[in-house]
């Protein structure tokens, strides 16, 4: 996992082999999301608000699941 600077987003990991982003939120709440294109996962790196890039560009854009991404999964 990678901290990061933000309000809402703590840490971020990637999986580029099976395209899964796992995304722990500052409440600690941990979600996992699917077919997550590399490049979308280096726009959440460089984007200025973690947040505003998460909700514009990944939530509700790619299947999740609560919790963290498992392997084979």
């Amino acid at each position: 996992m990678i901290p990061v600077e933000s309000s809402m987003v703590d840490s971020v990991g990637y999986d580029e082999e099976r395209r899964l982003l796992q995304v722990m939120f500052t409440s600690g709440r941990v979600y996992c999301y699917q077919d997550v294109p590399p490049e979308v996962f280096q726009g959440l790196l460089e984007a200025e608000s973690k947040g505003r890039y998460m909700r514009a560009y990944i939530t509700d854009m790619y299947p999740y699941h609560r919790g963290p991404c498992r392997k084979g999964r």
